[in-house]
């Protein structure tokens, strides 16, 4: 059985490797190791992970900065999807941030990916017409 929980230190390995798994062309710029220290000295409480028979199996990461949730790192293993491990991560995501008042949810995906996207409007969310920009600010993030 799977169980849902905040990420704790000793996952860090599991996370990584997971993610390695499933983002095997994420951009340079998206250091695991990196990405999961910041994200643990800033509302460490909004990281999820998915546990089953004591291995991480899925992963998911949000934030809240006061006007808007955002979620990065929705991930399950490839070798147990479609059991609704990714459904409960978010479930979990959602159910975090409207605890603390989060009025809306924001995600970003490939404009390609359309597996994800089926997902994503599977779970009730949908396109919205907005162009998304960025900006580096350092040589990480």
């Amino acid at each position: 059985m799977v169980h849902i929980r905040s990420y704790e230190s000793t996952d860090l390995d599991e996370v990584i490797a997971l993610w390695r798994t499933i983002f095997p062309d994420a951009p340079a710029h998206n250091v695991p190791l990196v990405d999961i220290q910041s994200k643990v000295k800033v509302q460490p409480e909004l990281f999820f992970v998915a546990a089953e028979d004591g291995k991480i199996v899925g992963t998911a990461m949000s934030g809240y900065d006061g006007h808007r949730g955002w979620v990065y790192y929705v991930a399950v293993h490839p070798d147990i999807r479609r059991r609704g491990i990714g459904s409960a991560l978010m479930q979990k995501v959602e159910a975090a941030l409207k605890e603390i008042g989060c009025p809306k949810l924001n995600l970003q995906i490939r404009a390609e990916n359309e597996s994800v996207k089926a997902f994503y409007e599977a779970l009730g969310y949908q396109v919205e017409d907005r162009i998304s920009m960025g900006k580096r600010l350092g040589s990480q993030g």
